[in-house]
């Protein structure tokens, strides 16, 4: 064995020892309380059969190249100009996932005089899209302290000032206070940035999101819309100005070196926001059944509970083996619902992370929480 792979094996051990080794796994348990599908598109079948209805199954299976290359359609080009008009921006760019969107967006249009700013429970790839950018500094703020996001911001020198947030936080569930932190943006000239992968689909009027449901969209620089959460598809667009895009194209290594989206995928996402801008589509129901989780909550015994009004519930239990355990058990009676362990949250705070959907009903909540109940 090489070195390399006795330093590969080493560091899988000591994954193992702590008990946080990630591993692949084929859920089984038929109550879905863990996918991202919040409205259902993919679980109930909405999706599919909005595609095989507009278009059969005569779609191209692949893209042959970049979008610079041969990967570029008429097909592209118009969905992006659909989405622009839908999120009431002047243009959009389409990545091949919200990881990708958020590295390329943010590698790309930070130069070594730029100053990052971004709240401490983003998402890794935003994490991931600051570190790889030229900027020499970036400062992490206490999750949602306006306060300490001001602090920072007085700490930056001279140079553009970009603040990062996601609006729904893909861990805890809880939003970000966008209003103000616009606010503080505009006082300080710095350029607001927002990850809206988990509100698109379930905030907002036709769910264009949270920032569109709290009336910011002017003061915002860039936002990111993820496709393989509520929308059941696969990608993410950038939105913003023409200018943001341009500078994308020509500037954005996620995008100028990767095969572009195939058009089946482009139809999907196309079909989606079909339905988001038709009159069956409602968030109501889904909003109805978080009410109702966070009533049972409220009346339970149960401690742990993060504060969230969106679909993501976390019930923070704080030790990777106990919380591995309480999952087994929910799963061994029908519930899926996942352990997420440190690394991936902070140590300390390892929970359960249940997230609600159109399709569930009353009676999977209530029997989640007793089933929670008797173990916790």
């Amino acid at each position: 064995m090489s070195k390399l792979e006795l330093y590969l094996q080493k560091k899988i051990k000591d994954r193992q020892l702590a008990g946080n080794l990630r591993q692949l796994k084929i859920a089984a348990a038929p109550i879905d309380l863990f996918s991202n599908d919040y409205l259902g598109l993919v679980t109930t079948g909405v999706l599919p059969a909005l595609i095989s209805k507009k278009y059969g199954t005569s779609l191209a299976t692949g893209s042959t190249g970049s979008r610079l290359l041969s990967g570029n359609s008429v097909i592209a080009e118009m969905l992006e100009q659909n989405i622009a008009t839908f999120h009431d921006v002047e243009a959009a760019l389409l990545f091949n996932s919200g990881y990708d969107a958020n590295v390329g967006l943010l590698s790309a249009i930070a130069d070594r005089h730029t100053t990052y700013i971004y709240d401490e429970l983003c998402h890794a790839s935003i994490i991931d899209g600051i570190r790889l950018s030229q900027a020499q500094v970036h400062y992490k703020y206490r999750h949602n302290d306006i306060a300490d996001l001001q602090e920072k911001i007085n700490l930056a020198k001279e140079g553009p000032v970009i603040v990062v947030t996601e609006s729904v936080f893909s861990m805890d569930g809880d939003m970000a206070p966008l209003q103000n932190i616009a606010g503080i943006c505009m006082q300080y000239n710095a350029s607001l940035v927002i990850d809206e992968a988990h509100a698109t689909g379930v905030f907002g009027n036709q769910g264009k999101g949270l920032v569109h449901a709290q009336s910011i969209a002017t003061q915002t620089f860039a936002r990111i819309h993820t496709y393989g959460k509520a929308m059941g598809c696969h990608g993410a667009a950038v939105v913003g100005s023409t200018v943001l895009k341009q500078y994308l194209i020509n500037f954005a290594r996620s995008f100028i070196y990767t095969t572009a989206l195939p058009e089946h995928t482009l139809c999907a996402i196309e079909c989606a926001y079909g339905y988001l801008g038709s009159s069956v589509y409602s968030n109501e129901v889904l909003h109805d059944l978080v009410a109702y989780f966070r009533k049972q909550v409220a009346g339970s015994n149960i401690k742990g509970w993060n504060n969230s009004s969106s679909p993501i519930q976390a019930l923070v239990i704080g030790n990777n083996e106990r919380t591995r355990h309480i999952a087994g058990i929910l799963q061994q009676d029908g519930l899926q619902v996942n352990a997420i362990l440190s690394p991936t949250v902070p140590a300390g705070s390892e929970r359960l992370r249940i997230c609600l959907h159109t399709f569930n009903t009353y009676e999977q909540i209530d029997l989640l929480l007793k089933i929670l109940a008797t173990h916790l």
